[in-house]
C-alpha cells in the first residue's frame, strides 16, 4: 500500500448458529458468498485497494473477534477509507454497539478527515 493510500475494507462474519441452519437461503451468508458479493459491489462502484477481513464462527453479539479487531486497528491508525458489509447484521447483532460505531467513532474520523485532509 502506498503511504497515503487507504484501504476499502470488505468485512464478513458468519456465526456458528448461521452454519447450523439448514434453510437454503442461509447459504447466502457464507463467508465465500459474502466475499464474492462484496468484491463485486466494490468493483462495480469503483472502490479500490480492497482488503477482505472476516470472522468465521463468531457470534455477532461479541465484538471481540480477531477480524473485527484488525478492522478497528486499521481504522484507529487512519488506514481505512471505507468499510463495506453485506448488511448491518454481519457487522454485529448488538445494535446499540453497531450504532455507537457508526455514529460516533466513524463519524468523528470522517469529520477529522474532511477538516484536516488526513
Amino acid at each position: 500500500m502506498a503511504s497515503n493510500e487507504k484501504y476499502t475494507i470488505l468485512y464478513g462474519r458468519l456465526s456458528q448458529e448461521d452454519t447450523q441452519k439448514t434453510n437454503k437461503t442461509d447459504d447466502s451468508n457464507s463467508i465465500q458468498n459474502q466475499k464474492l458479493l462484496l468484491e463485486k459491489y466494490a468493483a462495480e462502484k469503483g472502490f479500490t485497494n480492497t482488503l477482505f477481513l472476516y470472522d468465521d464462527g463468531y457470534s455477532g453479539t461479541n465484538f471481540n473477534r480477531p477480524g473485527w479487531q484488525q478492522v478497528m486497528e486499521l481504522m484507529e491508525n487512519g488506514q481505512v477509507e471505507t468499510l463495506i458489509v453485506k448488511d448491518m447484521s454481519r457487522l454485529g447483532r448488538e445494535y446499540l454497539q453497531v450504532g455507537q460505531y457508526t455514529e460516533t467513532l466513524w463519524t468523528r474520523t470522517q469529520k477529522a478527515d474532511r477538516e484536516t485532509g488526513c
